[in-house]
This record gives structure tokens, C-alpha cells and sequence, in this order.
């Protein structure tokens, strides 16, 4: 036999747990129901405040002082942008034409035979330097040749073969047509180099002008609100990515040209010798 009284005992706390768990799972319900509604309303806020955030919303609503900060870094990207073009064709050329340059040179047997292709091979910087050197070298043996000449005073007193007066002579040309070569190359490098130095400083110039008119807009409006600090803030972002979107393209293809032009530098060089070696073999 079950005594009622103990069962009526028993089931009161049960029923009182269920109805407090009925009472948390309706809180939960209703904090739920609040968070929907503020997601809700949040995700029907999105497209205005996305519109307003995004990067031309940022830079139309800055300052006269930050478009300028802007400006001058675009300035400084588009000719660095410019420039690289520009020297990836000109280096790209040059290879190409010193290939041929160097293949009709080892292969010709006199020097007006690679005179004859020259014209159509002024890209590649060998072809300055061996213009050099062979007007130097013919300047000399033109003067030898009316030298003995005139000495003799007859053309059997003249050498057969005609020899070089200086080879020095030779080898100071071919060093002044390489270092007018090396120029070309280096023409628009340096701003390469200027744009990677000097852009940082633009954009972080921008950036402490943006958060100075942060705290200008707080202190104006005496609140922190994030409508008032957010254009200072946006403005200051903007001008240390614009900096940086400068600046990094040119430090890396400033250093890849430079190590372009330090390779020309080695080939004009190692052409310098080989032409004294032939000039020395066949005219001293």
C-alpha cells in the first residue's frame, strides 16, 4: 500500500521544478527572439552603412589636406607603375638584341662586318660600346697609316699591317660608351627608389592628420561616438594603405632592376675585355 500523502509530497517539488523550467525555457525563447530581431534589424542597416564604408564613400567625405596626401601618392604610383612598364620592355628588348649582337660579333671575322648590323641593334648596350671602340681603333690606324706616310714618302715605306698607336686609348673609349650605357639603364630607376622612401611618409602624414581631426571632432562635439570619430579615423586608414600600396610595388622592382642593370653592367664589361683581347691579337 503507497501512502498518498507521501506521493502528494513527492510530486509537489516535481511539479514545481517542471514549472520553473517552463518559466527558463520562456525566458530563453524571448532573449532568443530579441537577438533575431536585433540581427534583423542590423542586416536591414547593412546596405546603408556599407554604402557609406566602402573605400570612394571614405575618400570623398575627407578633408582638402587628406585629398592631398591622396593625390600626391596616386601621382607617385601611376608613374612607378609607368616606369615599370616602360623598363620591362626596354630591358626586354635589350636582352634580345644583345643575344644577336653577340652571336654576329663571335662570328664575324672583321669588325666592319658587326659595324654593318649595328643600326638595327642600338637597344642592346654592347653596340654603343663597340661603336666606340671601333671609331677609336679606325681614328688610330687612319693616323698611323698617314703618319708612316708621310715619313716615308712612298707607299712602300708603308706597314702592310697597321697598328694601334694606344691600346689605353681603345679602353677609355669603351669605358665612356659603358658608362653612358649604364645611364640609359638607370634612366627612371631612381624614381623607383624615391617612390619607395618617400611614400611611406605621405601616408603616415595622412594618417596622423586623420587621427588629429579625430580628436578635433571629439573635442568639437564633446562625445566619442563612433560617428564622430569614424571620418578622422577612415581618413588616417586610407592614407597609410595609399602609402603602402606605393611604396611596396616600387621597393621590389626597384631592387629587381637594379640587379638587372649590375648583370648589364658584368656583360659590358666582360665585352669591354674581349674586345681588347681581339684588338690586341690583331693590331699591336
Amino acid at each position: 500500500m503507497f501512502d498518498s500523502g507521501r506521493d502528494a509530497c513527492y510530486s509537489y517539488p516535481f511539479a514545481l521544478s517542471q514549472r520553473r523550467s517552463s518559466h527558463g525555457s520562456e525566458a530563453r525563447l524571448r532573449t532568443l527572439g530579441s537577438f533575431f530581431l536585433a540581427l534583423q534589424a542590423q542586416g536591414e542597416a547593412t546596405p546603408e552603412s556599407a554604402l557609406s564604408g566602402d573605400i570612394l564613400g571614405l575618400v570623398s567625405g575627407g578633408t582638402p589636406v587628406s585629398w592631398a596626401v591622396l593625390a600626391i601618392l596616386l601621382f607617385f604610383s601611376v608613374t612607378s607603375l609607368g616606369i615599370v612598364l616602360y623598363k620591362f620592355l626596354t630591358f626586354g628588348r635589350s636582352a634580345r638584341q644583345t643575344k644577336t649582337f653577340l652571336d654576329v660579333f663571335r662570328r664575324s671575322s672583321k669588325f666592319s662586318e658587326v659595324q654593318a648590323v649595328c643600326p638595327s641593334l642600338v637597344a642592346s648596350p654592347l653596340v654603343g660600346m663597340f661603336q666606340a671602340g671601333y671609331a677609336e681603333l679606325n681614328l688610330q690606324l687612319r693616323q698611323g697609316a698617314t703618319h708612316s706616310a708621310a715619313v716615308g714618302g712612298s707607299p712602300a715605306a708603308v706597314p702592310a699591317r697597321p697598328t694601334l698607336k694606344s691600346l689605353t686609348a681603345v679602353d677609355r673609349a669603351l669605358l665612356r660608351a659603358a658608362s653612358i650605357e649604364v645611364n640609359k639603364l638607370e634612366h627612371g630607376v631612381s624614381f623607383l627608389a624615391t617612390t619607395a622612401s618617400i611614400s611611406p611618409f605621405i601616408g603616415l602624414f595622412g594618417t596622423v592628420w586623420g587621427i588629429m581631426s579625430a580628436f578635433q571632432g571629439i573635442a568639437s562635439v564633446g562625445s566619442t561616438n563612433l560617428g564622430v570619430v569614424a571620418p578622422g579615423i577612415a581618413d588616417a586608414l586610407v592614407a597609410t594603405a595609399a602609402g603602402l600600396f606605393a611604396a611596396i610595388p616600387a621597393v621590389f622592382f626597384y631592387n629587381l632592376f637594379s640587379r638587372r642593370i649590375k648583370l648589364s653592367s658584368a656583360e659590358m664589361d666582360d665585352f669591354a675585355l674581349e674586345f681588347l683581347n681581339i684588338a690586341e691579337r690583331n693590331f699591336t
